[in-house]
């Protein structure tokens, strides 16, 4: 099995480095953006074959260490091989 996680940062929390791609695309000619956000992506290969069980291992993994729940947000897919 395998996990796709996705990290983001919540509504409302400062994010200098998005600010900070989308003034280094305008210096690039590139204005054409509003607003960019950035954010964290993994990919996991699990050993478990249970379902539910990879679900929950990666939700910890995910709340206990790969996001920062206080300013992220995280969502997941599993993805059966």
């Amino acid at each position: 099995m395998k996990a796709k996680i996705h990290v983001t940062l919540k509504n409302g929390v400062l994010d200098p480095q998005g600010s900070a791609i989308k003034k280094s695309l305008e210096n690039l000619g590139l204005n054409d953006f509003n607003k960019i956000s950035q954010g964290k992506y993994f990919e996991i290969e699990l050993n478990s074959k249970d379902k539910d069980q990879a679900t929950k291992s990666v939700d910890q993994a995910c709340s206990k260490l790969l996001a920062n729940t206080v300013i992220e947000n995280y969502k997941f897919e599993i993805i059966e091989n």
